[in-house]
């Protein structure tokens, strides 16, 4: 396989995954596909920092207009390489999105509570916080009364309706770069990573903001495998210990993938911990298993058994 192909592949596979969510990122990562000298410049970056989202925040922090044309994006990818290639290389997508809650609640509500939640690659700590939330499951059903903004995904299937908001009686987290609520920096770079054309997410994500810097988390600094330990003889004092992450494992590379499965499905086998993940079909390969799984979803597992198939943001979970 030539270098390039993983890259067109990476890109390919975003496209199809953006299809439908933002026309401009569908059009740029195609257009990726298609360019030589893009594909060039990729290829000299690190394989973990080709990720599409990244570069493409990246090009808009130095530039590029979103939504805009493939042309635009590809002005400011070369002709302001220097720039761009020290965001990516300084920076990560740590996007944060609040809106995954609405596929994690039904997972969190299958789980005794209270709940003491760690949360790997918890960034901000946005997602700490599933019992500020009210939410929609058309036309499963809804779950309101706490007071905080509305998250909605469109559900099929047998979705068991939580009765009830999760008791949340811990929150905590490790990421190698956590993000504070109150840097208006830090949270101008997670506004940037929200997709051009979701001005909903947007609005969701300062909403968000919001709800944490009202309770900020306990977030470590630092590798999730030193820390995460450490965290759940915290947390297990608490409540019910809960270690959920979505769509971060991607950031690591396959022999990490591999040894955090081992880790978490030793954690669950001893008793320490209940394990919800959200992740990308191929990024744990031995929680997807032989599931089929259709473009753009995200496979939603309980301690490494997949539940449900979800949309990468929350906009639709269904129920398996």
């Amino acid at each position: 396989m030539l270098l390039h192909d993983d890259v067109i592949e990476e890109y390919r596979d975003f496209a199809a995954y953006a299809a439908g969510d933002s026309p401009c990122f569908e059009a740029w990562a195609l257009g990726v596909t298609e360019d030589p000298e893009v594909l060039a410049w990729l290829g000299t970056l690190p394989p973990i920092k080709r990720q599409p989202n990244l570069v493409f925040a990246a090009a808009r922090w130095h530039g590029a207009p979103a939504p805009g044309s493939y042309d635009d994006l590809r002005r400011v990818l070369l002709g302001r390489e220097a720039e761009v290639r020290a965001t990516v290389m300084a920076r990560a997508t740590q996007t944060n999105e609040a809106g995954r809650l609405a596929t994690l609640v039904p997972v969190l509500a299958l789980v005794d509570g209270p709940l003491a939640l760690v949360e790997v690659g918890a960034s901000a700590g946005l997602c700490l916080f599933p019992d500020r939330y009210d939410y929609d499951w058309p036309p499963a059903g809804e779950l309101r009364a706490s007071g905080g903004p509305v998250l909605t995904a469109t559900a099929t299937g047998p979705l068991p309706v939580p009765a009830r908001h999760p008791e949340v009686a811990w929150r905590g987290g490790v990421d190698l770069n956590p993000l504070d609520v109150a840097d208006p920096e830090a949270m101008a770079w997670l506004e940037n990573l929200v997709w051009p054309e979701q001005d909903e997410r947007r609005e969701r994500l300062r909403a968000a903001t919001e709800v944490a810097r009202r309770e900020p988390p306990l977030l470590r600094r630092g590798d999730l495998f030193e820390h995460l330990p450490a965290l759940l003889e915290q947390a297990a004092p608490h409540g019910t210990p809960v270690v959920l992450h979505s769509a971060v494992i991607a950031y690591l590379d396959e022999p990490a993938r591999r040894r955090f499965h081992t880790l978490m499905a030793d954690l669950v086998a001893a008793g320490r911990c209940r394990w919800v993940s959200n992740e990308g079909p191929r990024v744990l390969p031995d929680v997807t298993g032989t599931l089929s799984v259709p473009a753009g979803r995200f496979v939603t597992a309980l301690d490494g058994s997949p539940v449900a198939l979800s949309h990468g943001h929350g906009h639709a979970i269904d129920w398996l």
